[in-house]
Protein backbone atom coordinates (compact mmCIF):
# COMPACT_ATOMS: atom_id res chain seq x y z
CA UNK A 1 0.00 0.00 0.00
CA UNK A 2 1.24 3.60 -1.14
CA UNK A 3 0.62 6.70 -0.48
CA UNK A 4 1.72 10.00 -1.47
CA UNK A 5 2.74 11.36 2.09
CA UNK A 6 5.48 9.09 3.80
CA UNK A 7 4.17 7.84 7.17
CA UNK A 8 6.05 9.31 10.23
CA UNK A 9 7.80 7.12 12.70
CA UNK A 10 5.66 7.14 15.89
CA UNK A 11 9.26 7.82 17.85
CA UNK A 12 8.91 10.99 15.45
CA UNK A 13 5.05 11.85 16.30
CA UNK A 14 4.31 14.99 18.63
CA UNK A 15 1.26 15.71 21.13
CA UNK A 16 -0.07 17.49 18.10
CA UNK A 17 -0.64 14.41 16.40
CA UNK A 18 -4.07 12.52 17.07
CA UNK A 19 -2.64 9.34 17.22
CA UNK A 20 0.31 9.83 19.86
CA UNK A 21 -2.69 12.51 21.48
CA UNK A 22 -5.07 9.73 22.09
CA UNK A 23 -2.65 7.39 23.45
CA UNK A 24 -0.95 9.31 25.74
CA UNK A 25 -4.50 10.81 27.00
CA UNK A 26 -5.98 6.99 27.38
CA UNK A 27 -4.08 7.09 30.76
CA UNK A 28 -6.42 8.08 33.34
CA UNK A 29 -3.54 9.21 35.58
CA UNK A 30 -1.27 11.35 32.51
CA UNK A 31 -5.14 12.35 31.37
CA UNK A 32 -5.69 14.36 34.86
CA UNK A 33 -1.83 15.89 34.87
CA UNK A 34 -2.79 17.18 31.78
CA UNK A 35 -5.69 18.67 32.58
CA UNK A 36 -4.46 19.74 35.96
CA UNK A 37 -1.65 21.61 33.98
CA UNK A 38 -4.40 23.16 32.05
CA UNK A 39 -6.63 24.53 34.74
CA UNK A 40 -4.63 25.20 37.45
CA UNK A 41 -6.28 23.03 39.91
CA UNK A 42 -6.49 19.33 40.93
CA UNK A 43 -8.86 17.03 39.35
CA UNK A 44 -10.13 13.56 40.31
CA UNK A 45 -11.16 12.07 37.18
CA UNK A 46 -14.29 9.55 37.61
CA UNK A 47 -15.27 7.62 34.84
CA UNK A 48 -12.77 6.28 32.53
CA UNK A 49 -11.50 8.32 29.35
CA UNK A 50 -13.13 7.61 26.16
CA UNK A 51 -10.95 7.94 23.13
CA UNK A 52 -12.66 9.09 19.65
CA UNK A 53 -16.10 9.57 21.21
CA UNK A 54 -19.08 9.60 19.23
CA UNK A 55 -21.86 12.12 19.64
CA UNK A 56 -25.17 12.26 17.33
CA UNK A 57 -28.98 13.26 17.59
CA UNK A 58 -29.68 11.95 14.67
CA UNK A 59 -28.78 9.02 12.11
CA UNK A 60 -29.66 11.84 9.42
CA UNK A 61 -27.47 14.86 11.30
CA UNK A 62 -23.98 15.46 11.57
CA UNK A 63 -22.10 14.06 14.61
CA UNK A 64 -18.77 14.79 16.11
CA UNK A 65 -15.96 12.42 16.93
CA UNK A 66 -14.37 14.25 20.49
CA UNK A 67 -10.83 13.50 20.84
CA UNK A 68 -10.83 12.83 24.48
CA UNK A 69 -13.79 12.83 26.70
CA UNK A 70 -13.65 12.54 30.54
CA UNK A 71 -15.77 13.36 33.56
CA UNK A 72 -14.72 13.83 37.04
CA UNK A 73 -16.00 13.21 40.98
CA UNK A 74 -18.01 16.64 40.50
CA UNK A 75 -19.63 15.40 37.46
CA UNK A 76 -18.12 18.25 35.20
CA UNK A 77 -17.31 16.92 31.73
CA UNK A 78 -13.99 17.60 29.74
CA UNK A 79 -13.40 17.74 26.46
CA UNK A 80 -10.06 17.65 25.04
CA UNK A 81 -8.84 18.85 21.49
CA UNK A 82 -5.75 18.46 19.11
CA UNK A 83 -5.92 20.29 16.46
CA UNK A 84 -2.62 20.27 14.47
CA UNK A 85 -3.61 21.74 11.35
CA UNK A 86 -4.84 25.13 10.78
CA UNK A 87 -8.42 25.65 10.32
CA UNK A 88 -10.27 29.00 10.25
CA UNK A 89 -13.69 27.86 11.63
CA UNK A 90 -12.95 26.59 14.96
CA UNK A 91 -14.61 28.98 17.10
CA UNK A 92 -17.93 27.97 15.55
CA UNK A 93 -16.76 24.19 15.50
CA UNK A 94 -16.95 24.52 19.40
CA UNK A 95 -19.97 26.16 19.21
CA UNK A 96 -21.55 22.95 17.15
CA UNK A 97 -19.65 20.59 19.81
CA UNK A 98 -20.84 22.00 22.96
CA UNK A 99 -24.82 21.84 21.60
CA UNK A 100 -24.28 18.27 21.02
CA UNK A 101 -22.40 17.36 24.14
CA UNK A 102 -25.24 19.55 25.74
CA UNK A 103 -27.68 17.32 23.94
CA UNK A 104 -26.57 14.10 25.31
CA UNK A 105 -26.48 14.89 28.58
CA UNK A 106 -30.20 14.89 29.66
CA UNK A 107 -32.18 12.11 29.76
CA UNK A 108 -35.27 12.06 26.99
CA UNK A 109 -37.92 13.99 28.36
CA UNK A 110 -35.73 15.81 31.46
CA UNK A 111 -37.31 19.27 32.06
CA UNK A 112 -34.70 20.17 34.51
CA UNK A 113 -32.30 21.78 33.08
CA UNK A 114 -30.29 22.91 36.18
CA UNK A 115 -28.94 19.00 35.73
CA UNK A 116 -26.78 19.85 32.80
CA UNK A 117 -23.42 19.26 33.83
CA UNK A 118 -20.39 21.64 33.79
CA UNK A 119 -18.42 21.16 30.70
CA UNK A 120 -15.18 22.26 29.40
CA UNK A 121 -14.07 22.14 25.48
CA UNK A 122 -10.49 22.22 25.24
CA UNK A 123 -8.82 22.70 22.02
CA UNK A 124 -5.10 22.98 21.50
CA UNK A 125 -3.32 24.16 18.28
CA UNK A 126 0.48 25.34 17.31
CA UNK A 127 -0.80 28.61 15.89
CA UNK A 128 -2.58 31.76 17.56
CA UNK A 129 -6.52 31.72 16.28
CA UNK A 130 -7.13 35.31 17.93
CA UNK A 131 -3.74 37.19 16.93
CA UNK A 132 -3.31 38.37 20.15
CA UNK A 133 -0.06 36.19 21.50
CA UNK A 134 -1.85 34.57 24.07
CA UNK A 135 -1.37 31.26 25.43
CA UNK A 136 -4.72 30.28 27.05
CA UNK A 137 -8.27 32.22 25.57
CA UNK A 138 -10.73 30.96 27.73
CA UNK A 139 -14.48 32.06 27.04
CA UNK A 140 -17.80 32.72 28.95
CA UNK A 141 -20.85 33.88 27.74
CA UNK A 142 -21.22 37.42 29.56
CA UNK A 143 -23.42 40.38 29.44
CA UNK A 144 -22.99 43.25 26.86
CA UNK A 145 -24.16 45.47 29.10
CA UNK A 146 -22.21 44.24 32.28
CA UNK A 147 -19.40 42.96 31.24
CA UNK A 148 -18.83 41.46 34.95
CA UNK A 149 -22.04 39.99 34.74
CA UNK A 150 -21.33 36.06 33.42
CA UNK A 151 -23.87 33.65 32.13
CA UNK A 152 -23.84 30.41 34.87
CA UNK A 153 -24.65 28.00 32.11
CA UNK A 154 -21.31 26.08 33.33
CA UNK A 155 -19.99 26.11 29.89
CA UNK A 156 -16.08 27.08 29.15
CA UNK A 157 -14.65 26.87 26.16
CA UNK A 158 -10.81 27.27 26.08
CA UNK A 159 -7.93 27.71 22.74
CA UNK A 160 -4.59 26.78 23.65
CA UNK A 161 -1.83 28.02 21.72
CA UNK A 162 1.39 26.52 21.75
CA UNK A 163 3.10 30.04 20.63
CA UNK A 164 1.76 32.33 22.99
CA UNK A 165 4.25 34.92 24.04
CA UNK A 166 2.64 35.79 27.58
CA UNK A 167 4.11 33.40 29.77
CA UNK A 168 4.19 35.34 33.08
CA UNK A 169 0.35 35.94 33.09
CA UNK A 170 -0.31 31.71 32.26
CA UNK A 171 2.42 30.83 34.97
CA UNK A 172 5.71 28.95 33.82
CA UNK A 173 4.47 25.24 33.60
CA UNK A 174 1.31 25.85 31.47
CA UNK A 175 3.64 27.74 29.10
CA UNK A 176 6.87 25.48 29.29
CA UNK A 177 4.08 22.30 28.63
CA UNK A 178 2.63 24.20 25.54
CA UNK A 179 5.92 24.23 23.99
CA UNK A 180 6.66 20.88 25.11
CA UNK A 181 3.30 19.16 23.42
CA UNK A 182 4.69 21.37 20.18
CA UNK A 183 8.31 19.19 20.44
CA UNK A 184 8.05 16.49 22.68
CA UNK A 185 11.03 15.94 23.13
CA UNK A 186 13.28 15.38 26.38
CA UNK A 187 15.45 19.30 25.83
CA UNK A 188 12.09 20.65 25.86
CA UNK A 189 10.98 18.90 28.67
CA UNK A 190 14.18 19.60 30.66
CA UNK A 191 13.61 23.15 30.25
CA UNK A 192 10.27 23.29 31.95
CA UNK A 193 11.56 21.91 35.12
CA UNK A 194 7.91 20.87 35.83
CA UNK A 195 8.17 17.47 37.26
CA UNK A 196 4.23 16.82 35.80
CA UNK A 197 6.05 17.60 32.54
CA UNK A 198 8.20 14.90 33.11
CA UNK A 199 6.22 12.60 34.21
CA UNK A 200 3.98 12.77 30.70
CA UNK A 201 7.38 12.37 29.02
CA UNK A 202 8.19 9.17 30.67
CA UNK A 203 4.96 8.12 29.66
CA UNK A 204 5.30 9.25 26.17
CA UNK A 205 8.77 7.64 25.60
CA UNK A 206 7.37 4.31 26.88
CA UNK A 207 4.12 4.54 24.04
CA UNK A 208 7.12 5.08 21.58
CA UNK A 209 9.13 2.19 22.66
CA UNK A 210 5.98 -0.21 22.70
CA UNK A 211 6.14 -3.09 20.20
CA UNK A 212 2.03 -3.34 20.53
CA UNK A 213 1.62 0.73 20.41
CA UNK A 214 3.66 0.23 17.11
CA UNK A 215 1.48 -2.41 15.58
CA UNK A 216 -1.50 -0.11 16.54
CA UNK A 217 0.13 3.05 14.70
CA UNK A 218 0.95 1.31 11.17
CA UNK A 219 -2.89 -0.22 11.76
CA UNK A 220 -4.36 3.27 11.81
CA UNK A 221 -2.19 4.51 9.29
CA UNK A 222 -3.38 1.96 7.12
CA UNK A 223 -6.63 2.06 7.39
CA UNK A 224 -6.33 6.30 7.11
CA UNK A 225 -4.85 5.33 3.51
CA UNK A 226 -7.42 3.35 2.88
CA UNK A 227 -10.03 4.98 3.32
CA UNK A 228 -8.61 8.42 1.50
CA UNK A 229 -7.84 6.10 -1.91
CA UNK A 230 -11.18 4.29 -2.10
CA UNK A 231 -12.99 7.97 -1.75
CA UNK A 232 -10.45 9.05 -4.48
CA UNK A 233 -11.00 6.34 -6.59
CA UNK A 234 -14.79 6.40 -6.18
CA UNK A 235 -14.78 10.27 -7.13
CA UNK A 236 -12.62 9.68 -9.76
CA UNK A 237 -14.41 6.83 -11.42
CA UNK A 238 -17.97 8.81 -10.93
CA UNK A 239 -16.42 11.83 -12.43
CA UNK A 240 -15.12 10.05 -15.25
CA UNK A 241 -18.44 7.83 -15.99
CA UNK A 242 -20.86 9.52 -14.71
CA UNK A 243 -19.53 12.92 -15.06
CA UNK A 244 -21.27 13.92 -11.68
CA UNK A 245 -20.65 16.32 -9.93
CA UNK A 246 -20.21 15.03 -6.81
CA UNK A 247 -17.22 12.57 -8.49
CA UNK A 248 -15.24 16.08 -8.94
CA UNK A 249 -16.32 17.36 -5.16
CA UNK A 250 -14.49 14.45 -3.91
CA UNK A 251 -11.53 14.74 -6.00
CA UNK A 252 -11.58 18.63 -5.12
CA UNK A 253 -11.69 17.54 -1.55
CA UNK A 254 -9.29 14.98 -1.30
CA UNK A 255 -6.94 16.83 -3.05
CA UNK A 256 -7.34 19.62 -0.51
CA UNK A 257 -7.07 17.58 2.42
CA UNK A 258 -4.24 16.50 0.70
CA UNK A 259 -2.33 19.73 0.54
CA UNK A 260 -3.31 20.84 3.85
CA UNK A 261 -1.72 17.70 5.20
CA UNK A 262 1.48 19.11 3.74
CA UNK A 263 1.29 22.51 5.59
CA UNK A 264 0.59 24.30 2.61
CA UNK A 265 -0.77 27.55 2.73
CA UNK A 266 -4.49 28.84 1.46
CA UNK A 267 -2.83 31.09 -1.21
CA UNK A 268 -0.37 27.83 -2.53
CA UNK A 269 -3.94 25.61 -2.11
CA UNK A 270 -6.07 28.58 -3.93
CA UNK A 271 -3.84 28.87 -7.04
CA UNK A 272 -3.22 24.90 -7.36
CA UNK A 273 -6.96 24.42 -7.37
CA UNK A 274 -7.63 27.22 -9.95
CA UNK A 275 -4.63 25.65 -12.18
CA UNK A 276 -5.93 21.87 -11.60
CA UNK A 277 -9.30 22.50 -11.65
CA UNK A 278 -10.02 25.57 -14.12
CA UNK A 279 -11.51 27.27 -12.06
CA UNK A 280 -11.62 30.90 -11.20
CA UNK A 281 -9.98 32.48 -7.64
CA UNK A 282 -14.18 32.65 -6.19
CA UNK A 283 -14.89 29.23 -7.07
CA UNK A 284 -11.90 27.87 -5.68
CA UNK A 285 -12.00 30.29 -2.36
CA UNK A 286 -15.72 28.33 -2.10
CA UNK A 287 -14.65 25.45 -2.34
CA UNK A 288 -11.59 25.82 0.48
CA UNK A 289 -13.99 27.02 2.88
CA UNK A 290 -16.59 24.27 1.97
CA UNK A 291 -13.86 21.64 2.79
CA UNK A 292 -11.38 23.11 5.69
CA UNK A 293 -14.18 22.38 8.16
CA UNK A 294 -13.79 18.84 7.24
CA UNK A 295 -10.03 18.35 7.37
CA UNK A 296 -9.60 15.74 10.41
CA UNK A 297 -6.30 13.71 10.98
Amino acid sequence: MTDSKKMIPLSELTLLDRFLFDAVMENDDIHKTILQIILGRDIALLTKNQTEKELRTSPLLRSIRMDVYAMDEEKIIYNSEMQKQLKYDLPKRSRFYQSLMDASLLEPGSIHFNLLNDTYIIVITPYDIFGLGKYKYTFRARCDEALDCILPDGAVRMFLNTRGNNREEVGAELAGFLEYAEKTDEETMLKTGSDAVRKIHEHISKIKASEEMGVRYMQAWEEKVQEREEGRSEGRAEGRVEGRAEGRNEGIEAFILDNLEEKKTGEQILQKLMKRFSLSREEAEGYLQKYIGNAKE
